[in-house]
């Protein structure tokens, strides 16, 4: 009598298992250290800075020491920064001159503007000079507050651009462009500031 094996069923294929998407997290503010700065920690939009010690000493074309603290803590609502790559020269002079011709209006809703390069102080002010520019120069030899925003090429030179940070530390623009650029950036920025100060104005008064 032939007896009959059963045979094993065959082996089921393994299960793979699909990835499931996560779903992306919503942006978090995140703290920037002066310790993180210095190790080239760009700050992004929305980044609370610490600024105690960030970007280290500067001093303003007429020769006074200070630091990026101090300035957003003699502002109203916070510190606009432009920085460009040498003083006197042609993109440069426009930059400075739409800065000043728009200052009016860029410094409405209480935010202070300054020009930021690496040039000295007899430099900046023989250009302040020059242009009548209404707004400090910030002299940054060693570019130290210039790559703390990011804005520094490597291994040398300044990228023309814009950096804003309020009275809490918040960063509110960080941009590279032209001269026309850097102004309409900041143009936007006091547009939506300006905005948003109109809505909790219009709920305060409909609040009482």
């Amino acid at each position: 009598m032939v007896e009959l094996r059963k045979r094993k069923a065959p082996a089921p294929p393994p299960v793979v298992q699909k990835k499931s998407k996560s779903t992306p997290k919503a942006k978090e503010s995140e703290t920037i250290t002066p310790s993180q700065s210095s190790t080239q920690k760009v700050p992004q939009v929305d980044d609370i800075i610490d600024l105690e010690g960030f970007g280290g000493e500067i001093e303003t074309n007429d020769g006074t020491k200070t630091s990026l603290k101090k300035l957003v803590e003699e502002s109203s609502a916070g510190v606009v920064l432009f920085t460009y790559p040498k003083a006197s020269t042609p993109g440069c002079t426009k930059q400075a001159c739409l800065f000043r011709d728009n200052y009016k209006h860029l410094t409405s809703t209480g935010l202070s503007i300054y020009g930021l390069s690496a040039d000295s102080p007899k430099a900046n002010t023989t250009f302040q000079t020059r242009q009548n520019l209404p707004y400090p120069l910030l002299c940054d030899p060693s570019a130290t507050l210039i790559s703390a925003v990011g804005l520094k090429k490597s291994p040398k030179g300044i990228t023309r651009g814009v950096f804003a940070v309020d009275k809490k530390g918040q960063v509110l623009l960080r941009e590279s462009g032209g001269p026309d650029a850097t102004v309409d950036f900041v143009q936007a920025l006091v547009a939506l500031k300006s905005s948003k100060e109109s809505v909790q104005d219009q709920e305060s008064s409909e609040g009482k």
